[in-house]
């Protein structure tokens, strides 16, 4: 396999040896190793509208830990958990290039793969490896045509004379809540699979004192994962006990702080102890998302064996919103304001410029809240996703609109709205589809949607369909409040993600009456807002006419 020979070369010229000797630690040498982590950054490079996070903070933060460990005769490894791409509108509009630029001056070693990472074709992956001076690590992921690796699936890091293998793994749902038209010929195999390969690859040629793991594949409690593919939970069960020290996770955008067993805190509060998960004898960690934290487990290892002294979360100048009696409100940071990096400051803030005079124009305005939280548009219909769908229609002429609620990916305040805030909301660049159906033809998709589960990007978001859902069937099936004819022909408007495949959705692309708009999603909403403001939220806002029992 092209990946895994080159990476095993690497190994050799890094002077580590491979199976010269069954280890390379001393024995009765104690060696203090240190590893850190971040995931799901999303293109967070430059602090939020608060003063929160922010690569520049961060590399300060990095460097203070590095210098203490190594006075302490420790050594760090830095990883990420994947996800860099998509997600803030100056980072997209310029390939994530200073996310990756900053990431290498704040010296991480390699991070895994993840799904977001294919949200652009596979050319621009590869020109954000060519920045990058870390690899980018995933075993599981082939190139279906010559059933090659398209990554390197581990590499070897020496720290002071320890010998320690990282190992890649994406989540295998990537190809259905990734754009199709870049899966062609891109196959995700079965991480946890891959894994127990990999391992015994490792075990028998590099010969590993320490074996961790990077994912993107999601924490679960107690491996309930729903719709979702399994995650580090179900892996690490799978595996031989111990078989990892270490699965440094992402994806699921958690602090995995363990409440109890197999449950995670409900609210984690910043600054606050963390315990992490640990399954098979295996730790799991995961820290939450766009740099809000950096992870700190502090590792001794003797003898073979791998003991955690201490783990941190540690948050990067996040805040909490007080409210004072005469209703004056004020951010409060949780812990120490970490100061901003002078040289990481110099590196981005040319990018920062680059595109923010084009996102600040205001194209319309709100009168209130128009919800795209997370934590709602993937369990309940929402005003905003109305929103984008009567965008949707009002471009295509359709009669109704789906579209997946993970596609929803911010909410906009009351007020004046943005470019900026359009394109937090939409990101990802998918172009406006429709396809006329029969209604006989649509009950079937729209029965097939509705079996989507809420806590997952699949969960349906609807506009102009009226429907009960029971036992995977729907009755009272309307279309804009009129009952569905089987006779009659709709057009249905949706995503490009969703018409071929994405999230699980029946495709539509194979069908006759299907037309592929061109006009990108962000660019049809902005439009939208334009010629509509002021929005009026209340007239967007979802009266129950979905439901399921």
């Amino acid at each position: 396999m092209k990946y895994f020979k080159r990476g095993m070369a690497l190994a050799l010229l890094a002077g580590v040896g491979l199976s010269s000797q069954v280890r390379a630690y001393e024995q009765d040498k104690t060696y203090n190793l240190t590893i850190l982590h971040t995931n799901d950054h999303h293109g967070h490079f430059w602090r939020s509208d608060y003063g929160e996070y922010g690569l520049s903070a961060q590399k300060t933060l990095v460097d203070g830990i590095r210098k203490e460990v190594a006075a302490q005769g420790g050594s760090v490894l830095l990883l990420s958990g994947g996800d860099i791409n998509t997600g803030v509108p100056e980072s997209d509009l310029q390939d994530a290039e200073p996310d990756f630029r900053a990431m290498n001056l704040i010296g991480y070693d390699a991070m895994a793969v993840g799904n977001h990472e294919f949200d652009n074709p596979l050319s621009v992956l590869r020109q954000q490896e060519k920045w990058a001076k870390f690899p980018f690590l995933s075993a599981n992921i082939y190139q279906k045509s010559t059933g090659e690796r398209l990554f390197k699936p581990w590499m070897i890091f020496n720290r002071q004379g320890l010998k320690i293998a990282v190992i890649g793994l994406t989540t295998d749902d990537t190809a259905k809540i990734g754009n199709p038209e870049y899966f062609t010929d891109i196959e995700f195999r079965n991480p946890a699979a891959e894994a127990r390969l990999v391992i015994d690859e490792l075990k028998q040629n590099a010969k590993p004192d320490v074996i961790i793991a990077t994912t993107h594949m999601g924490h679960y409690d107690n491996g309930e994962h729903g719709s979702n593919a399994p995650g580090d939970v179900e892996m690490a069960r799978s595996l031989p006990a111990g078989a990892l020290a270490m699965i440094v996770g992402g994806h699921s955008q958690d602090p995995v702080c363990m409440a109890g067993e197999n449950k995670k805190q409900g609210e984690y509060v910043p600054g606050t102890p963390c315990a992490p998960d640990r399954q098979n004898g295996i730790w799991i960690v995961q820290a939450h998302e766009w740099g809000k934290y950096v992870g700190r487990a502090d590792f001794q290892f003797r003898n073979g064996e791998m003991k955690l002294v201490r783990y941190q979360l540690i948050p990067v100048n996040l805040k909490k919103k007080v409210t004072y009696d005469n209703g004056q409100t004020e951010r409060v940071l949780y812990t120490p304001e970490i100061a901003e990096n002078p040289q990481m400051l110099s590196l981005l803030t040319p990018f920062q410029n680059k595109g923010k005079a084009q996102l600040e124009v205001k194209i319309g305005n709100t009168n209130g809240h128009l919800e795209g939280d997370r934590s709602k548009v993937r369990f309940v219909q929402t005003n905003l996703a109305r929103v984008l769908l009567a965008a949707q229609m009002d471009r295509t002429g359709a009669d109704l609109a789906v579209m997946s609620g993970g596609g929803v990916r911010d909410s906009i305040e009351a007020g004046d709205i943005t470019y900026k805030d359009v394109l937090k909301v939409q990101p990802f660049g998918n172009t406006v589809v429709y396809a006329d159906m029969s209604g006989e033809a649509l009950t079937a998709y729209l029965t097939a949607v509705a079996q989507m589960k809420p806590d997952s990007g699949a969960y349906p978001q609807f506009a102009n369909v009226g429907f009960v859902a029971k036992g995977g069937t729907l009755s009272n099936l309307t279309i804009k409040g009129e009952p569905v004819d089987p006779a009659k022909t709709y057009r249905l408007a949706t995503l490009s993600f969703n018409a071929t495949g994405g999230d699980g959705y029946p495709r539509l692309d194979d069908k006759t009456g299907y037309v592929n708009t061109g006009f990108v999603d962000a660019e049809v909403l902005k439009e939208y807002i334009q010629k509509h403001s002021p929005l009026d939220v209340n007239a967007f806002e979802p009266k129950g006419e979905v439901s399921w029992q």
